[in-house]
């Protein structure tokens, strides 16, 4: 049994203002390539097919078409579950009409918990679809006052699960959580994330997953294995956010034999753009040449630059974001410069104490100079707008 696995495809990202959708379009369209290209027998998407419950038209006509593609034109079945962002009403709205195209899209948790079952010449394959849920509905469903957290709520699912398991046929299962190998955080996260609920109770432990051959998840953008190989992340197809900047974006081709050992390999997506950090002066970066990825700039000049945004989108359009480098200190201060009331000291010796701070040393005899004659001159302005409300009066 071969089958692709996906997830976190947040059809109608927004990032930094700028829409995903013809990235996303253009990376689907690298996706369903692949798909005609190894004819796998399923393809499984973990979960956050939009990016929020009510999504763009422009999203909801990219979604449609991808799976349209996908499953009636070249007829490889899609197994996919709602995700944290996703709306589960929406998702499984008129699915049993699309099952019997080969859609299977799971929205909302059902008790009982069926599979779905699908064939190759070693037998059955029973693909458990689970969408995201609160722990309060897994508490309602089962009717389970016990069910706290995430991780009280998955063992809850598996339970009902391998109660009517079939010793004869294989088992994967697909699931929308925050899963780690001992129940607490690791550093695969990023910032586009959406977390699950406050404190530690998101929190799944992988060992939950040990009936399963192979364990298919979406919710973390970086693609890795958690405790064993067989319990994967697909990552995200595109970049969300400048946190995933060095991820290797992409998603699982998976072959199950027939004793149900695994084999993984992991195919890579090239974006049409790709999303880095840029650093340099500015008058360094308007020297290079255009460049179309999406990027993130760090200004390493030690003066303010006017307008930095505007002028470097004549170098990178799709800039995303443009921020001044910031220079450290260094421990050493004393405790009388510690001890110091700023409320009591003079502007010139709030600047000289702020950038020191900044930059690390004293400005030199320019810098102070440049800072005097500028609050002269706002000064002198606020004195001429005082005596022009005086005269009014």
């Amino acid at each position: 049994m071969k089958f692709f696995h996906t997830a976190d495809w947040h059809l109608g990202k927004l990032v930094q203002g700028v829409y995903m959708t013809n990235d996303q379009s253009y990376i689907l369209e690298k996706f369903i390539q692949a798909v005609e290209e190894e004819q796998p027998d399923a393809v499984i998407i973990a979960g956050d097919l939009y990016d929020r419950a009510v999504p763009p038209t422009e999203a909801v006509h990219l979604l449609d078409e991808t799976l349209g593609k996908i499953v009636l034109e070249l007829n490889i079945p899609v197994l996919a579950i709602a995700g944290n962002h996703d709306s589960p009403s929406r998702l499984d709205f008129g699915s049993k009409i699309l099952r019997e195209n080969g859609l299977h899209i799971a929205g909302n948790l059902s008790e009982p918990i069926r599979p779905v079952v699908l064939h190759d010449a070693y037998g059955e394959v029973h693909v458990y679809l689970i969408p995201y849920c609160d722990p309060s509905i897994v508490r309602h469903v089962f009717g389970n006052d016990t069910v706290r957290t995430h991780n009280d709520a998955m063992k809850i699912i598996i339970q009902h699960i391998e109660a009517s398991m079939d010793p004869n046929a294989r088992h994967v299962f697909v699931g929308h959580a925050f899963v780690t190998p001992y129940g607490e955080r690791e550093a695969n996260t990023s910032e586009s994330e959406r977390p699950l609920s406050i404190g530690g109770s998101e929190y799944v432990e992988a060992d939950l997953f040990h009936s399963f051959h192979y364990t298919a998840l979406g919710h973390l953008h970086q693609a890795h294995y958690v405790k064993r190989k067989e319990i994967r992340y697909a990552g995200s197809p595109l970049k969300y956010s400048i946190s995933e900047e060095n991820h290797r974006k992409g998603f699982f081709i998976v072959n199950v034999d027939g004793e149900g050992e695994v084999e993984i390999e992991k195919q890579l997506l090239l974006p049409k753009r790709e999303m880095r950090t840029v650093e340099g002066a500015l008058d360094e970066l308007l020297q290079l040449p255009m460049n179309e990825d999406y990027v993130f700039i760090k200004l390493t000049d030690e003066t303010p630059v006017l307008s930095p945004m505007e002028k470097l989108r004549s170098v990178y359009p799709n800039a995303m974001h443009v921020e001044r480098k910031t220079f450290f200190t260094t421990p050493g201060a004393s405790e009388k410069e510690k001890m110091v009331e700023r409320t009591k000291m003079s502007d010139m010796e709030l600047f000289e104490a702020f950038y020191k701070e900044v930059k690390g040393e004293a400005p030199d005899e320019e810098t102070v100079k440049l800072f005097q004659d500028t609050l002269h001159d706002l000064l002198t302005e606020q004195d001429d707008t005082k005596d022009a409300t005086h005269t009014l009066q």
